[in-house]
């Protein structure tokens, strides 16, 4: 893997997390591809671009802030896997410091083709049930 293309995956995944963070959904939604994939724990299938954008916009607006703690960062050929804490502050009074594994495919274009994310859905239960 050229150096160029791992600065890009770098970008990418900077990008992603920074935007998230700093409640930026029309960023996140740009470095989506069209065709992007996405699931979860609990998904029985994929989730595409519009209701992945929408998951990331309620989270965001369910949330009063949000951090990620990176714990590990691997980049492979066309993308990178990472290990991190979610921590987060509900608009409901939940606090969240979830535990997360995520892996995140990147086209040629620099755009995110693919992500499977892996967590326990206890660490977010907070912000679904009003509270903790």
């Amino acid at each position: 893997m050229s150096a160029s293309a791992v600065r890009t995956v770098l970008d990418v995944a900077d990008r992603l997390f920074g935007a998230i963070e700093g409640s930026d959904v029309a960023c996140v939604e740009e470095l989506f591809s069209p065709q992007i994939a996405v699931r979860k724990t609990g998904d029985d299938r994929d989730n595409d671009r519009r209701r992945s954008v929408r998951i990331i916009g309620w989270f965001i607006d369910s949330t009063t802030d949000r951090r990620y703690e990176i714990l590990d960062r691997q980049v492979f050929d066309g993308g990178f896997v990472q290990q991190h804490v979610l921590h987060a502050h509900g608009r409901n009074g939940a606090v969240v410091a979830m535990r997360v594994c995520i892996v995140i495919k990147v086209g040629a274009d620099g755009l995110i083709t693919r992500i499977d994310e892996y967590f326990d859905p206890a660490g977010i239960a907070g912000l679904l049930a009003g509270g903790s």
